[in-house]
Order: C-alpha cells, then structure tokens, then sequence
C-alpha cells in the first residue's frame, strides 16, 4: 500500500491543492483519487491564474463567454465555477459514503471584499447558489476582518473553508465564528448541520525564521505549530459549549493543514505531512508534494492528543527571539496582501488573454 493509502486509512483525508482544466479533461484528478486516495481538493487565485495564463486550455470557453458578454471577475468565476463543479462530482461519491463529511472542493471569494462583511457574505451566498454542488466550501480568510463573514456565511447555510489561519490562536477565533454562527442558527430553529474546515498554513513558518535561528531549530516551526492547532482543536471538541451544539446536531469544523510542500530543498519533501499525522484531520498539498508522498512517504507516528512536544520546542523558539504572536500576525497580514495580488494578477491574466483572443 502507498504511503498515502496508509495516511488515509489512519483517518486524515488527502486533499489535492490544484485544479486545472487538463487535470480534469486528462483523467488525472481520477486516477488520483483511484491511486493516490485523494478525497478533495482546493483552489485559490494563483493555481487558476496559472491554468488559464499558461495554456490554451479555456481559450474557446473564454472567447465563448465573451460572445455572452462576461468579462473580469465575472468571467472567472464561470470558469472556476465549471471546473470545480466538474471536480465536485468526481468527489460525490466519497462525499455521500462519509454522510458529507468528506469530499469537499473549494472555491475562493475576492480578496478584493476583505474589508466588507456584507459584500463577500453576499458573494459567498452567490457563489454557493451558482455551483448547486453539496460539496463545495467558499474560503474566506480568517483575518479579523474576515470572522464576522464567517460568522454570517454559516449563518446563511454557507459551507466555509476558513483560510489564511496561522495559529492555535487564529483556529480558535475561527471555531469560535463557526459555532456563533451555528448557534445563531440553532436559536433561529435552523438545522446547525453546516460543515466547514479551518485552514492553519505552515511552511510559511519555517520560511519566515530562516537564517535567525540556531541551525538545530530549523524546519521545526510549522511542525510545532501544527500541533499546537491539533491540541486546540482536540480541547475544542472537548468543550461544553461544543458538545451543546452537538447535541443539536452539529458536526465539527475539522482542521486542515495547508501549505504543507516543503521549501527547503535540503530537508526531507514530505516531513511536514509525515509529521503532521493525525485522524480526523485534513492535509491539503500541491501535486508534486502528494506524488512524492505517494512514492517515498513514510507515516510514522500520529500526532497526540496533546500536541507532542509543541509546548517544548516553542519555548525555544522564545529563547530564540521569536516572538511567535506577532510573527503570526505578519504572516497573516503578508498572506492577505499576497491573496490580493495574486487576484490582481488573475485579472491581469483574464483581461490580456481576453484581448489577444478577442
């Protein structure tokens, strides 16, 4: 069995982070599903700027929509919303056999709204009603502009990926908006059975301290915090306040590792998934990260209830000089100006290869 079968069967889904016209159109979205035990995928701007800006793949259905009169972000989002529909239905039936649990595609609102609660609900609602997929997550990050969408979204019965999370800190503030929300909805007499991942990066970590820490800190970060996300996410699940929301017929709001390819070239390509083991969890990775753990991976111990030696390698981080509170707020507010840019630049992509196909 392939390393990731074997991280499957220990309970944490694998989630494919690419979405193309030609992975879909190939077979190969499929066959990872068939092979590499893929249950979902995620999306965000970049990986679709990169689809359309580098391949002739969309051209006729762009020249089509234009012929309706689309243009910009509307354009894309047709775009978007058919390939991710399409991958949504090669997801169904894994979704249907884990009673909706599993199986979820995710499609991201404009970072352009960040700073408007009403506008990106608005969209998110929009954007949800358009797909008509059961399976499908809007990602909103989980900045502090971003809760109190979040809050309103599973309010309206929206499906949400919360992105953009960096730390335990941050997957609290961003459960604490998901349970508002269902229990705005249990008061209101509505079912709370509206499910939801929260995304904590962490490579990012790692790429943040390089070159001011001892050469024996290196790459120990983004594990760290990681299991420092478990550890919340466990007590959560623990809480009164949870299993009151529970008993009304909630499901949990898993967490999802994000960013988890390896960017240090002399360090092992899959350490953050193998250390990252953990049931009940979500590992979202780009393609090269899932077929090296498909081919090389090894899964060795999962993670504990209480987060391993998290605690421990903290503190020597402290010791250090990392300050890791305000490190997760730069890397949060980096992270939001980056989301803007790349929607920039997939606007740029849309309107240029607009008017060379014009």
């Amino acid at each position: 069995m392939k390393a990731t079968g074997r991280l499957h069967d220990i309970g944490q889904s694998l989630w494919l982070d690419d979405i193309t016209r030609a992975l879909l159109d190939s077979g190969t979205l499929k066959r990872d599903i068939d092979e590499l035990s893929v249950t979902g995928l995620t999306s965000n701007p970049t990986i679709f700027d990169n689809a359309i800006s580098k391949s002739g793949d969309y051209d006729a259905e762009i020249r089509r929509l234009m012929g309706q009169g689309q243009s910009g972000e509307a354009l894309f989002f047709e775009l978007a919303v058919q390939d991710l529909s399409r991958a949504a239905q090669l997801f169904a039936p894994v979704h249907q056999r884990t009673a909706g649990v599993d199986g979820w595609v995710s499609l991201e609102v404009s970072p352009l709204l960040a700073y408007d609660t009403q506008a990106t609900v608005a969209q998110a609602k929009a954007l949800s009603k358009k797909a008509d997929q059961p399976n499908l997550f809007i990602k909103i990050p989980g900045t502090p502009e971003g809760l109190p969408a979040i809050e309103e979204a599973i309010f309206a019965g929206v499906p949400i990926n919360v992105t953009l999370l960096f730390s335990p800190d941050h997957y609290t503030a961003a459960a604490d908006a998901y349970m508002r929300g269902l229990e705005r909805r249990v008061a209101a007499g509505l079912s709370p059975d509206i499910r939801s991942v929260a995304s904590v990066f962490i490579s990012r970590w790692d790429r943040g301290v390089a070159g001011k820490v001892p050469a024996a800190l290196q790459n120990k970060l983004g594990i760290a915090i990681g299991q420092g996300a478990y550890k919340a996410y466990r007590d959560l699940l623990d809480s009164d306040r949870w299993q009151r929301l529970e008993n009304f017929g909630a499901r949990p709001q898993r967490l999802l590792f994000a960013s988890t390819s390896m960017k240090d070239p002399n360090a092992p390509d899959t350490l953050y998934v193998s250390k990252l083991a953990a049931p009940n969890t979500v590992n979202t990775m780009p393609a090269g990260t899932l077929r090296a753990f498909g081919d090389h991976g090894e899964v060795g111990a999962v993670l504990s209830r209480d987060g391993d030696d998290s605690a421990a390698v903290l503190a020597e981080f402290a010791k250090a000089g990392i300050d890791t509170a305000a490190l997760a707020a730069q890397l949060q507010s980096e992270g939001a100006k980056s989301f803007v840019g790349s929607w920039q630049e997939l606007l740029g992509s849309i309107e240029a290869k607009s008017k060379a196909l014009a």
